[in-house]
C-alpha cells in the first residue's frame, strides 16, 4: 500500500496526474467510538439479518453515516442513542426491503438460542408465537430482550450501548416480559406466591 501511494506521487511524467490514495484519517474520538461498538452493532445485525456478510454490510453502511454526522451527534449529545437509533433503521430498512422478520423467527440455530433464553424470560410454558411475539415488542423493549436474553449482554453493558441507565434497561425488560406474557396468554404470579416471597 505504501509503495504504490509513493509511486503515484513521484511521477508526474506519467500523463494526467493520478489521485494519491491516503488511507482516510479518522477523528481519534470516532475510532475509540467504532472499537467500543462494532462488536455489538454487528451481534445485532447479525441476529436480525442472519448472515455474517449481511451484518457486515449493514453495520459498515452505519458507522459511515454515524461518521458523516460525527461532529453534530458529538454536538448534540446522547451520542450512544443516535448511533444505535441509525444501526436500527438500516437494519430495520434492509429487512423490510428483503420484506422478511428478523432472522430469530425463522433462523434455527437462533430460535435454538431463544428457545434456551425461554427460562430466563419466564415463558417456559408458552406453546407457539414467542420469537413472532418478541418480534412484535415496542423498539426498546425489543432491544433490550435481544441485547440480554439472545445475545446474553449484561445490563450495564446494554445500558452503555443505548446510553440509558440500568434501571431503564431493567424497566424496558420487565415491561417485554410481561407484554409478552400478556401477548402469550400466560398466567400472571399468583399474589399468594408474591405475598409468600416477600415474607
Amino acid at each position: 500500500m505504501g509503495d504504490s501511494t509513493s509511486e503515484s506521487a513521484a511521477s508526474p511524467d506519467a500523463g494526467a496526474p493520478q489521485p494519491v490514495r491516503v488511507p482516510l484519517q479518522l477523528p481519534l474520538d470516532f475510532e475509540a467510538f467504532y472499537l467500543g461498538h462494532q462488536e455489538l452493532f454487528h451481534d445485532y445485525a447479525e441476529t436480525q439479518l442472519g448472515g455474517r456478510r449481511a451484518a457486515e454490510e449493514a453495520i459498515h453502511k452505519a458507522f459511515l453515516e454515524i461518521l458523516a454526522s460525527w461532529d453534530q451527534l458529538l454536538q448534540e449529545g446522547n451520542l450512544e442513542q443516535r448511533a444505535w437509533a441509525v444501526v436500527r433503521r438500516i437494519v430495520g430498512r434492509r429487512l423490510e426491503t428483503e420484506g422478511r422478520p428478523p432472522a430469530f423467527v425463522i433462523n434455527g440455530p437462533i430460535e435454538q438460542a431463544l428457545r434456551a433464553a425461554r427460562d430466563k424470560l419466564r415463558v417456559m410454558q408458552s406453546g407457539t408465537g414467542l420469537y413472532e411475539a418478541i418480534a412484535e415488542l415496542p423498539p426498546r423493549q425489543f432491544d433490550v430482550v435481544v441485547l440480554r436474553y439472545i445475545l446474553e449482554y449484561p445490563t450495564a453493558r446494554i445500558a452503555w450501548f443505548m446510553g440509558l441507565s440500568d434501571r431503564t434497561v431493567d424497566y424496558h425488560c420487565r415491561k417485554a416480559k410481561e407484554r409478552l406474557r400478556v401477548q402469550l396468554g400466560l398466567p400472571a404470579k399468583s399474589q399468594e406466591a408474591k405475598e409468600g416471597n416477600g415474607q
